[in-house]
């Protein structure tokens, strides 16, 4: 990506995956020299939704969709925020109460565009990314999203 007159490289790492997210291991993935700013956001399943108790969650993609959506959005943000790293990790499959579902993290030199970023990645993955949330509740089952 062109910024100004000089380029400009992003790190992008996007993983779909039924293991256990670890935002630990994000920030070692973010650190550079060149940021003074790291927006890691960490999503995880809560115990209620909608007055009703949540046992767990569970997660289907269209990975080969998702994966280009993912990019899509990246390009975007490159063109809207100078950044170096744009990183997000959402777990699939079932996910239970406590763990963590997502992390979308970034790394740029000035913290607001860190936010900024970070809030629209998050706000785009809800928005394009196919990737559905099926509620396990102890009173049954429920798609979140339109449809699997």
């Amino acid at each position: 990506m062109i910024k100004g007159i000089f380029q400009f490289y992003t790190m992008r790492q996007f993983k779909l995956t039924t293991d256990i997210l670890v935002a630990e291991e994000i920030e070692k993935v973010l650190r550079n020299e060149s940021c003074g700013a790291e927006v890691i956001f960490c999503g995880s399943v809560r115990s209620s939704s909608k007055g009703e108790n949540v046992v767990a969650l569970e997660f289907e993609t269209y990975e080969a969709m998702a994966t280009k959506e993912l990019h899509r959005i990246a390009d975007e943000i490159e063109m809207k925020w100078k950044v170096h790293s744009i990183v997000l990790q959402h777990r699939l499959g079932r996910v239970a109460v406590g763990e963590l579902a997502v992390i979308a993290a970034i790394a740029a030199p000035h913290r607001k565009e860190a936010f900024e970023a970070c809030q629209f990645l998050m706000d785009q993955l809800k928005a394009t990314v196919p990737i559905w949330k099926k509620e396990i509740l102890t009173s049954g089952e429920v798609w979140v999203s339109a449809f699997p």
